[in-house]
């Protein structure tokens, strides 16, 4: 799949089929959907039924969701215990994966520059403007860096990616951390602003000079020149699936109202410093119930048969203990009218 087939797939991908009588609408974070594409495809195949997803930005679909126009809404940026409480939402995760850094450099092989968290907030605060600035070059002593202005992409829209990204930089860079913050959106120093992991994937491979982060799927498919990361352990490490397992090792899933645990900056010396989680929201009493126990049903297929498909894009499917709780949590609290639970094992 290239970036074309990508950007075209987020328009019209997961269209409901005519004859399916339940429309599973969905809304939320492109940093999942080379994935849930892939899940919905294989889905349709065994099931018949379709999905409707629209890969939005996770600022849109958490204000789909409480607007009640779609069955589930997805974020990067988990809610708050506080805020799912208030607008009687659940929520749970359903896949990690890596966001990366992406270049746009001449000459510059997949992999084969590193960087820091310090020296990335510093691009992105616009403190290092070229790409032979001596904090880049120290980290890659055996590279022939250009000569060349920084071109800084960055995302437009509300976005968890960026929440995530953000978050890594808050902990790395006590100057990103008071001068910019972690949030969904951000008043950004510098950069040039795009809609979606797809929006800022196709502006670095448009730019020469350019640098922007996205969700691994996206630089992998897209055949894209990511950087590798010196991690918390002072390790050299690139995205994929082994490092998130390992940024994801130790993670207390259930310390977080809704699961809520943000991956960022993990020891270990083969962590992945920004490996990152994606959530589900739907509601407890939805309006439409039999919309919700189809959702739940795609996400229990998802689960069980999902790992394999997920692991080919190098995101890493949730651990089992993990998936055993979500479905608990789904019996306890998402009903019907008749105060029934949605999801059964058995259905």
């Amino acid at each position: 799949m290239n970036l074309t087939k990508i950007v075209l797939a987020t328009a019209f991908a997961f269209s409901p089929a005519a004859a399916y009588a339940i429309d599973i609408s969905g809304a939320g974070a492109t940093f999942p959907y080379p994935i849930y594409a892939k899940w919905a495809d294989a889905y349709k195949k065994e099931t018949g039924n379709s999905l409707n997803y629209q890969s939005i930005g996770s600022g849109g679909g958490i204000k789909q969701i409480k607007a009640k126009t779609v069955t589930f809404g997805a974020t990067d940026a988990p809610l708050t215990g506080k805020d799912l409480d208030d607008s009687g939402l659940v929520q749970f995760p359903m896949v990690m994966g890596s966001v990366t850094p992406i270049v746009n450099l001449e000459g510059i092989k997949p992999g084969e520059i590193v960087l820091d968290g310090p020296t990335l907030a510093s691009i992105y605060l616009g403190q290092i403007k070229s790409w032979d600035d001596a904090a880049i070059a120290k980290l890659n002593p055996n590279l022939k860096l250009p000569k060349q202005a920084i071109v800084v992409v960055r995302r437009s829209d509300g976005s968890g990616t960026t929440y995530n990204f953000a978050f890594y930089l808050a902990e790395v860079s006590p100057d990103w951390k008071t001068k910019v913050g972690v949030s969904t959106a951000l008043q950004w120093p510098v950069g040039i602003g795009a809609k979606g992991n797809e929006g800022v994937a196709g502006n670095v491979a448009q730019t020469k000079g350019s640098i922007g982060y996205v969700e691994y799927a996206y630089a992998k498919e897209n055949k894209m020149t990511f950087t590798k990361m010196i991690n918390k352990s002072g390790k050299a490490v690139a995205p994929g699936s082994d490092t998130v397992q390992a940024a994801a090792a130790n993670a207390d899933w259930m310390s977080k109202p809704g699961f809520g645990v943000i991956l960022a900056n993990q020891p270990g010396d083969q962590s992945w410093p920004m490996a990152a989680a994606t959530w589900i929201l739907m509601y407890k009493k939805p309006e439409k119930p039999a919309e919700s126990a189809e959702a739940l049903k795609f996400f229990a297929w998802a689960y069980a048969k999902g790992d394999a498909m997920a692991d080919s894009l190098d995101y890493v499917p949730m651990p089992q203990n993990v998936v055993n709780d979500i479905k608990k949590m789904w019996q306890a609290e998402i009903k019907g009218a008749d105060g029934k639970p949605l999801y059964s094992p058995t259905n």
